[in-house]
């Protein structure tokens, strides 16, 4: 007997939604935030991952010329 599993994600999620209500909220005139802070829920997560793994690189980099 076999078993399938087909779990699939197809949500928006939780960022996406912000997203959204930001940029509606912006188009609507009830916000007059930067269209820079709008779409923070789009770039941030992706900004906040490249950050942690830029210094991850710092940190091995430092690490490895400290006990050379």
């Amino acid at each position: 007997m076999t078993t399938e599993n087909n779990n699939s994600n197809t949500g928006i999620g939780f960022w996406g939604a912000l997203g959204i209500l930001f940029i509606g909220l912006k188009l609507g005139g009830v916000i007059d935030w930067s269209w820079w802070i709008v779409l923070a829920p789009l770039w941030g997560p992706l900004a906040l991952v490249a950050f942690i793994v830029l210094l991850a690189l710092i940190f091995y980099a430092l690490s490895d010329w400290m006990w050379r």
